[in-house]
């Protein structure tokens, strides 16, 4: 555990020496909070606070599948990491320092998002509430975690880039994300329940508001968890036996 402490320390301060990847995590959900949530809920609490709830997955979304796709595609491909992956540390440290340097930057991310809805938006949670959710995020980030760490893993910088960027926003608007609950258009209902997201932010709304999860949702929320933490696994032992066989 201190080993991978160390890691992560390292990886924060390479993070926080470039402040605008950390402003970039927290820009885009706090975006579209300005701009769709809070004209649209200034006398609807519920829908404020359930929409509050989406924005907070999404922003997980982008801190995660960019923070682990591209960053560790990225330190692949810098002369650091070859040194530290032939250090007798094993795979254990490697990913326990990323997940939690990946955790650091995704409740930071958030911070921007909850003070423009405590300040601009009728949401409300109770305090215990809210202490849950913040347990909540950590659950509904894990299928983000190992899916930007299996591409992390996989791909080179340029083209985890481009499929981060291709998956992150159809995604979103695939598990309802944008939309208000139970307002999606038809086939956004069929498709949602078998989408990551939608299990997440199902779990998220059950958590801050009076709202009954799918279990096909959450079902498939915890298919598609074990089925990328293998693929992390897979990747992470595939690009070790092609680099250092």
């Amino acid at each position: 555990m201190n080993l991978a402490l160390t890691h992560t320390r390292y990886q924060l301060l390479q993070l926080f020496r470039i402040p605008v990847a950390i402003l970039g995590a927290a820009f885009f959900p706090a975006a579209s909070l300005v701009f769709f949530v809070v004209p649209n809920t200034r006398d609807n609490p519920t829908g404020a606070t359930l929409a509050t709830a989406s924005m907070v997955v999404f922003a997980t979304m982008i801190s995660n599948l960019f923070g682990h796709g591209t960053g560790v595609s990225d330190d692949r491909a810098q002369p650091w990491d070859p040194y530290t992956r032939t250090l007798p540390m094993g795979p254990a440290v490697q990913f326990t320092s990323r997940i939690l340097t990946g955790v650091t930057m995704m409740m930071l991310s958030l911070i921007p998002v909850v003070i423009i809805a405590a300040l601009f938006t009728p949401a409300t949670i109770a305090p215990l509430d809210f202490v849950l959710a913040i347990f909540a995020v950590l659950i509904t980030s894990l299928p983000f975690t190992m899916m930007g760490l299996s591409i992390g893993y996989l791909m080179s910088t340029k083209a985890a880039l481009a499929v981060v960027q291709l998956i992150f926003l159809p995604m979103a608007f695939a598990a309802g994300l944008l939309s208000t609950p139970g307002e999606e258009p038809g086939f956004i209902q069929t498709i949602a329940p078998f989408v990551p997201a939608r299990g997440a932010v199902e779990l998220m709304w059950a958590t801050v508001g009076d709202f009954d999860v799918n279990p096909v949702a959450i079902v498939s929320f915890v298919v598609w968890t074990l089925f990328f933490g293998a693929l992390a696994v897979f990747a992470y032992r595939r690009d070790e036996g092609r680099r250092f066989r």
